[in-house]
């Protein structure tokens, strides 16, 4: 077969160069092993690989068989080549007029011989024939001048003869050159694999790492949408809070102004009458005739000591401070509503689940520990010191740190209460409800109340100025800042009161119920949470 056939049978149809390490598919064709995985790696994501030459398919990653006999006959024909471009330039030492090309240099003659003179040269076994070279001296040892035939694997060096019989490796373990270079060829294989295994699960981790990245870059990009339309919303509400707040300020203004006004009038009424009963009284001070004097009605009328006291002019005071008050709503509310929504907007939700140990028996507990329901029928729970005797269940989770949010969904329910608590809360007694003891907060509805709710805390109560529009409360907790607050899930969001404390002890959310049933979900929005 000619060198060109041959090298087109050698040649791998991926990157179109000599083989490199072949392996062969289960189909029986052959690629360097470096191009196949680049292939095979780009099939990942499919489910499927398939071979590149006759695309063959394969569930799995296939397994790679090394060509052995490819291998050698790859790199044979490697090394032909590598001596042909060698020999180029290489010419016969005796061949002067004209050069001619060398086939073969004899490192004990240290010339290049051509056909015509390697036919007649010397065959005895001293007379070494290499291919064509330039450098013969590096093939003889530096201090004996012999051919370097040897390899000392103490010293890791080359030697020659003499040097291993009488040199300074006298006594080593020698190894033929050739035998050494298998060895260390067969060491470097092995090398390449655990490097080509390395490398794969360098590629894999990097594949994985910037998917991770491209999910962290759609996450951010979400959630930079959600933030700014969150503040455009939030932009949008405050502007038109302002409109109606400045509408009612100059409303307010105007009917203060008329108010003022009608009062000064009276005013500078009375204030030209008391004129002229002084020019009068100044009058009879300056008369001189007694008769006419004491012919005066009495000066005691003159004044009207009724009307000394408290002259109407603060009427405008109550309507100054109403406006003032409303602005501080209108802040105190905007301000909370603008905080729980970014963190409501960034942060993901996470589950609170119920603890089944410290429900009523009349409660009916869900399969997911989310819902709690009132039944007439009482649960067979065993008594223990941590079970609530009434209608109420605690929260696996207590919270000790970070900012926290969750949800509660009435259904069916007149009647409930909703807030945290100390898991040292009393479980027996009047004592043990929601509000009504220094060791929780909560917020409550009665039907005696309609849609108005209270909040309660150490038996003290303050009733809610606004209803519950909807059929869903928040509760956000700031342990550090030391802030439980109750929101309205009406749309916008609206907050309904906060309760400052300095928390002493892990925080758990607590539920009570009289009828229907109420669920509960929550999130975390940001800091450390601990399961009690």
């Amino acid at each position: 077969m000619a060198s060109s056939d041959l090298r087109l049978e050698l040649n791998c149809s991926i990157c179109m160069n000599i083989y490199r390490d072949p392996v062969t598919l289960r189909c029986g064709h052959n690629f360097c092993r470096v191009c196949i995985d680049g292939v095979l790696d780009t099939q990942d994501g499919d489910g499927l690989y398939a071979c590149p030459e006759c695309r063959a398919t394969f569930r799995k990653w296939p397994p790679l068989q090394r060509n052995t006999t490819l291998h050698n006959v790859a790199e044979h024909f490697l090394s032909t080549q590598s001596h042909q471009e060698e020999r180029i330039g290489i010419f016969c030492t005796y061949c002067i007029h004209p050069p001619v090309p060398a086939v073969k240099s004899c490192l004990l003659c240290e010339a290049s011989l051509c056909d015509k003179h390697l036919r007649s040269h010397s065959k005895s076994p001293e007379h070494v024939l290499t291919e064509p070279s330039n450098s013969l001296e590096t093939w003889k040892c530096s201090v004996h001048k012999k051919i370097l035939e040897y390899y000392c694997t103490e010293d890791a060096a080359c030697i020659c003869v003499s040097c291993s019989l009488a040199g300074e490796h006298r006594g080593h373990r020698v190894e033929l050159l050739n035998e050494a270079s298998e060895k260390k060829k067969e060491k470097l294989r092995n090398v390449l694999q655990k490097l080509i295994k390395k490398r794969k699960k360098t590629k894999e981790r990097v594949r994985s790492l910037e998917k991770r990245r491209r999910k962290a870059q759609e996450k951010a990009s979400g959630e930079a949408k959600r933030l700014t339309a969150l503040c455009t919303d939030i932009r949008r509400r405050v502007d038109d809070l302002e409109k109606k707040v400045l509408s009612e300020i100059s409303r307010q203004e105007k009917e203060e102004s008329l108010s003022l006004s009608a009062l000064i009038h009276q005013l500078e009424i009375k204030k030209d009458e008391l004129s002229r009963k002084m020019r009068h009284i100044e009058e009879l001070c300056n008369m001189m005739d007694p008769l006419t004097v004491l012919q005066e009605p009495d000066t005691g009328d003159l004044c009207d000591p009724e009307e000394e006291e408290g002259d109407e002019d603060t009427g405008g005071h109550g309507r100054g401070y109403r406006c003032a008050e409303l602005i501080s709503h209108i802040s105190h509310t905007l301000s909370a509503m603008i905080d729980i929504n970014v963190i409501f907007y960034v942060q993901d939700p996470t589950d609170i689940l119920l603890d089944l140990n410290t429900a009523g028996n009349n409660l009916l507990i869900s399969d997911d520990l989310k819902t709690a329901t009132r039944t007439e029928i009482t649960e067979n729970r065993p008594e223990t010191a941590e079970r609530f005797q009434n209608n109420q269940v605690m929260s696996r989770r207590g919270f000790t740190s970070g900012r926290h949010y969750w949800d509660v969904e009435i259904r069916g329910s007149w009647v409930w209460r909703v807030g945290m608590c100390y898991p040292s809360i009393d479980r027996r007694g009047d004592q043990s409800y929601i509000g009504y003891n220094n060791k929780s907060w909560g917020l409550y509805k009665e039907r005696v109340y309609n849609n108005q709710c209270s909040v309660i805390h150490d038996s003290k109560e303050i009733r809610l100025r606004d209803q519950i529009s909807s059929d869903g409360v928040r509760i956000y907790l700031d342990y550090e800042a030391g802030q439980l607050s109750f929101y309205d899930l009406c749309d916008p969001i609206r907050h309904l009161h906060t309760f400052t404390a300095a928390f002493t002890e892990p925080l758990h959310a607590v539920l009570h119920v009289i009828n229907g049933s109420i669920k509960i979900s929550g999130g975390a929005a940001g800091g450390k949470t601990e399961r009690i």
